[in-house]
């Protein structure tokens, strides 16, 4: 079940709110009702013990058979007025509390008029009280069908019956209907109450987004730094939270530039003071033009300057000379098959033309050789083939060689890892060509990845972002 539960903070404050929302509700409408029922009550009670005073006052100095007359003439159901000789109430044994303290304020207001004794009970609706209602015509006004519905819910009530026995021991009875309690929840009320929730639900999502959008910010820019530490700083504006954490990111962005600016160029300056000497010695090596020596010494020159040669290419792959523009990957990628006779292209594809893409041309240029000539060196010959999907432009380099263990196909794009035996100095490389190029590739939003194919020999795939407007094109 955990999977059902929200993964973001602010999922989970939305969440919260919710759930907050519906318990005030649910307590506020418990509490209503709670407070309706409680007063509603009482409201009755007022209304039962006016009526026995007013009827008390009205009937006490008349005579029975008077008293008789008037209660037929005064009863209209569902309030019943009759008198009897005897009470209507046949025990005169309060039910409860509230119904003994009720009878002894009626006695006590009514002992003036000669009134000796009151029975009230409440009999609770019938279940089949409701059944025939009153239906409103089409033609009805509001107060009319207002007044309709009210009478049709008085039906449905519980009833209070009352015994008071005059002086004379004759006994007046009556019955009051309880107040009806409307729901608080109906057909009417329900859309108000799912606007307000709504709108609260909105207008917290709003306020989340708003209170949230530094944090993101702040989150793509930390994935921003990993792929190039000369990305802009974070704005340290804002809440104080967001403002502390955005200058604590700014000043490691800061120290790592600055560690690794140091490190690019204590690298350069070794590869570029070692040529130096290298030249000395291949001036001097000259000299020694019948000496056995010559050819081995040579070689090992030359070894040593191709590692100086590569040393200060990683050392300074991140200079940019020229401004990101917009780059035909499929134009790019044929100029450099061309110049290569190992290297196949599948230009035929029409579909794989004007894929457009954000960036620098040497710097991509240089990315695409590296892939193109590590697949020659280890696999003889390098195919290439490019595709796109939704947003991605996808340049996949297969060659025939040995392939690479796959739990050695992410150590491979560290600096200076080679595979001994399959990939070793004999066979060209010191390790740098797949590290520079995935630099470059994340330096503009890409990536490079490498993948045994089930057939023998290794995939290299680049993939480079569309620019915008190009997804358009690409998909007609």
């Amino acid at each position: 079940m955990k999977w059902l539960l929200p993964r973001s903070l602010p999922a989970w404050v939305l969440l919260i709110v919710i759930a907050g929302l519906l318990a005030i509700q649910v307590s506020t409408l418990s509490i209503v009702s709670r407070e309706r029922i409680t007063s509603n009550n009482m409201l009755d009670l007022l209304r039962l013990n006016d009526r026995a005073l007013s009827l008390t006052k009205l009937m006490y100095a008349e005579k029975p058979e008077d008293r008789t007359r008037i209660a037929a003439g005064l009863s209209v159901p569902p309030h019943v007025l009759t008198t009897t000789d005897s009470s209507a109430i046949t025990s005169s044994i309060p039910v409860d509390d509230e119904m003994a303290e009720l009878e002894d304020i009626i006695v006590g207001r009514l002992s003036k008029y000669g009134v000796e004794e009151a029975r009230v009970r409440r009999e609770k609706a019938k279940a089949d009280a409701g059944q025939h209602t009153f239906q409103p015509e089409p033609d009805m006004g509001n107060v009319e069908r207002e007044l309709v519905d009210l009478s049709s819910d008085f039906t449905t009530t519980d009833t209070f019956i009352v015994s008071i026995e005059f002086k004379d021991g004759q006994w007046l009875n009556f019955t009051l209907k309880a107040t009806p309690l409307s729901p608080l929840l109906n057909i009417d009320s329900l859309p108000l109450y799912g606007s307000v929730a709504g709108l609260v639900v909105l207008l917290s999502i709003w306020a989340l987004r708003r209170l949230t959008a530094p944090y993101r910010a702040l989150e793509r820019a930390v994935r921003r730094i990993g792929d190039d530490l000369k990305s802009p700083p974070l704005p340290e504006h804002g809440s104080s939270e967001y403002t502390s954490a955005a200058r604590a990111v700014n000043t490691m962005q800061a120290r790592l530039r600055e560690y690794v600016e140091d490190r690019e160029l204590l690298a350069a300056a070794l590869a570029h003071d070692l040529r130096t000497p290298l030249t000395r010695i291949r001036l001097r090596l000259e000299l020694l033009r019948k000496s056995p020596l010559r050819a081995a010494l040579m070689q090992n020159l030359a070894d040593i300057e191709a590692i100086s040669s590569s040393v200060l290419d990683f050392a300074t792959y991140e200079a940019r000379g020229e401004a990101p523009e917009r780059i035909d990957f499929w134009s790019l990628v044929d100029s450099i098959a061309d110049a290569n006779p190992n290297v196949t292209f599948d230009a035929a594809r029409k579909h794989a033309r004007g894929l457009i893409c954000m960036g620098e041309t040497i710097a991509l240029r240089r990315c695409i050789t590296n892939l193109v000539e590590n697949a020659v060196k280890y696999g003889g010959r390098a195919r290439l083939s490019l595709s796109h999907d939704e947003s991605r432009v996808l340049l996949a380099i297969d060659d025939d060689g040995p392939g690479i263990p796959e739990a050695q196909l992410e150590t491979m794009f560290r600096p200076f890892t080679r595979i001994e035996g399959s990939r070793n100095r004999q066979t060209g490389g010191f390790g740098l060509g797949l590290t520079i190029a995935r630099n470059i590739a994340r330096r503009f939003g890409g990536e490079v990845t490498l993948r045994n194919r089930p057939g023998g020999g290794l995939r290299a795939e680049l993939a480079m972002p569309m620019a915008s407007g190009a997804q358009a094109r690409a998909a007609e």
